[in-house]
């Protein structure tokens, strides 16, 4: 017996669905089915698909022993800062709630201090950069139920 995904449902097959517009951009077609809405068409009859996709990854900056100390130092204090607020407000921990939270973001930067260090010396060199990645489609398309493809188009004529 096969585990099905129970969100696999709720995405029809997209090769049953007719393209009705094509916008070069992702607000352009959100605009789009947005008017569809104002229109009282049933939008949850169309899909919105990128296609053309590429990742990038845009370099932020260039990452040394201090740099990596210092990613790591604030990465642990937020997650200190967020672990010594449930403790405190759920009261496992005793004492006052700004003690446990000071507390927990004192030892948060000093753990995320030394696994940013550890990190960067286990890299070998291999990463030496910061990055932020994502994707971006050429264009996007939207698909229609084929049965109310002519609907669709016919309203989008009048999106101006």
């Amino acid at each position: 017996m096969t585990q099905t995904d129970p969100r696999a449902a709720l995405i029809p097959d997209q090769r049953a669905r007719v393209n009705v517009a094509t916008y070069p951009t992702y607000a352009e077609a959100q605009r789009a089915v947005d008017y569809l809405s104002d229109q009282h068409f049933p939008v949850e009859r169309l899909a919105i698909v990128g296609e053309g996709l590429k990742t990038i990854e845009q370099v932020t900056g260039r990452l040394d022993w201090g740099r990596a100390a210092s990613l790591g130092f604030g990465q642990g204090l937020f997650i200190g800062l967020f672990v010594g607020l449930l403790f405190g407000l759920l009261g496992l921990a005793g004492g006052s709630l700004l003690y446990v939270v000071a507390y927990g973001m004192v030892m948060g930067a000093l753990t995320g201090l030394v696994w940013g260090l550890i990190g960067y010396a286990l890299s070998g060199g291999r990463r030496d950069f910061t990055s932020i990645g994502g994707m971006r489609a050429d264009h996007y398309v939207i698909l229609a139920d084929a049965e109310v493809a002519e609907q669709a188009r016919t309203l989008l004529a009048n999106l101006r």
